[in-house]
């Protein structure tokens, strides 16, 4: 889950939690609000978890007409 689909879970589940006040006969719209933010909150955490430890790296290749080719590789 991406972070946009988790900040849209989260929100649409305090909508449901905080601002509907219409009722569905045998459903709670509060509670399912609930666990759409707690499902939002735990695909946001999982999703910078997962941001935090994958690698950035650059390649960079310089060719120049009769010079020596190098190549750099740069990990962030």
């Amino acid at each position: 889950m991406r972070i946009g689909a988790s900040l849209f879970l989260i929100a649409v589940g305090a909508i449901l939690t905080f601002a509907v006040k219409a009722s569905v006969s045998g459903v709670s719209l509060s509670t399912i609000g609930i666990i759409l933010m707690i499902v939002g909150g735990i695909g946001l955490l999982a999703e910078l978890i997962y941001a935090s430890t994958r690698r950035n790296s650059t390649t960079v290749v310089t060719q120049q007409p009769g010079v020596y080719t190098d190549t750099v590789e740069r990990r962030y």
